[in-house]
């Protein structure tokens, strides 16, 4: 699930293959103004989390926004630097994470 607090996105609960279909199509938060997605009310990821966070990020720079993701869970990023994305997702806000 997902939600909205000023221009921070929260996700909560699993990000996973189950439900991470229903999360991707987040284009209008970003149309609006959102500028960061926090990921630290996530209870599991698998690789599907890391996808739908590169995701994101194309969708906000749609929308000429650099998005910052925060609070990227351990197993997260682990599974994103075993992919060679993590830089990539981190941009230049590594101490978010």
């Amino acid at each position: 699930m997902i939600r909205r607090e000023g221009d921070v996105l929260i996700v909560e609960g699993p990000a996973t293959l189950h439900t991470v279909p229903g999360l991707v199509d987040a284009g209008e938060h970003f149309k609006n103004g959102a500028k960061s997605a926090d990921f630290s009310r996530v209870t599991e990821v698998d690789s599907s989390a890391v996808a739908l966070a590169l995701e994101w990020q194309r969708q906000a720079a749609r929308h000429g926004i650099a998005l910052r993701l925060e609070n990227l869970p351990q197993a997260m990023q682990n599974l994103a630097r075993l992919y060679g994305v993590l830089e990539l997702m981190l941009g230049d806000n590594s101490a978010s994470a």
